[in-house]
């Protein structure tokens, strides 16, 4: 089976994710552009240091 393929797609879809999160959060433009180069750049150690400290998406006011 191809594990390797099917890891390197859900890696895709979280870093897709997040970068969504970060171009939709409150976060200064630098810091959007900083985030987002860093889970680019390092995928799945800047995913995970994204979730853990990364910017938060604005909440939509209902």
């Amino acid at each position: 089976m191809e594990y390797a393929g099917i890891g390197g797609f859900i890696v895709l879809v979280l870093n897709i994710w997040a970068i969504v999160s970060i171009i939709g959060s409150s976060a200064s433009t630098g810091s959007k552009v900083l985030w987002t180069l860093l889970v680019l750049v390092l995928p799945v150690v800047g995913f995970i240091v994204w979730l853990i400290a990364g910017p938060r998406a604005a909440r939509a006011a209902i």
